[in-house]
């Protein structure tokens, strides 16, 4: 397990990142090992300010579409676990009288991919660990369709997300460029794929 310098705590990674391994792994590669963040664009620009905006528009809303009676919710929440090595802001949590929900708006009508949904199980984890109670479930809220997807978090889940970010860890400390994605049609406005000298 790749540690930070000086402690037995593992690198810290974001739950951003774990959306982007299942999306292309590449961008976190490049994240780390060219000393930044993934530059922000238009795109991830307007989608801060729907999710703002989704906030406040939640206040106003029931619990019903979580199938819940009651249930108090916070919003932009930030989460850290030094233990898991994770770190990440939620866009809302519902603590109901048994368990507490994650839940991640989306900005798109598409049907949440694999990398929705484990970076919605990397959440679940974090959240476990501040609130010290189970997460069986979450929601990806889709914003345009007013909706919210549920998943269910199963130990499968949970696992792949603990391998991936081994796996990450392990591809920065030894600065191995994993393979491109698959789906070729993603790396058309990538802003890294300039460093990729394998795609033409």
């Amino acid at each position: 397990m790749t540690t930070t310098a000086g402690t037995d705590a593992p690198m810290m990674l974001t739950v951003s990142d774990v959306k982007q391994l299942g999306y292309c792994a590449r961008i976190v590669y490049y994240g780390y090992l060219l000393g930044g963040r993934r530059p922000a664009t238009f795109k991830m620009d307007e989608g801060t300010r729907a999710h703002e905006e989704e906030g406040r528009r939640e206040l106003r809303r029931s619990l019903r579409a979580y199938g819940l009676d009651s249930g108090e919710r916070q919003f932009d929440v930030s989460l850290r676990s030094e233990r898991l090595g994770l770190s990440g802001r939620l866009d809302m949590v519902i603590a109901g009288k048994n368990e507490v929900i994650p839940v991640d708006f989306k900005h798109g009508t598409a049907p949440p991919g694999r990398n929705h949904r484990y970076q919605l199980t990397a959440y679940a984890l974090l959240v476990e660990e501040v609130w010290r109670r189970p997460v069986r479930r979450g929601f990806i809220g889709l914003i345009p369709l007013r909706r919210a997807v549920p998943v269910a978090i199963t130990p499968a889940m949970r696992e792949e997300v603990l391998r991936e970010m081994r796996e990450a860890r392990r591809m920065i400390s030894l600065e191995e460029m994993p393979p491109p994605t698959r789906v070729r049609g993603r790396c058309t406005d990538c802003e890294f794929r300039r460093w990729c000298g394998d795609l033409d």
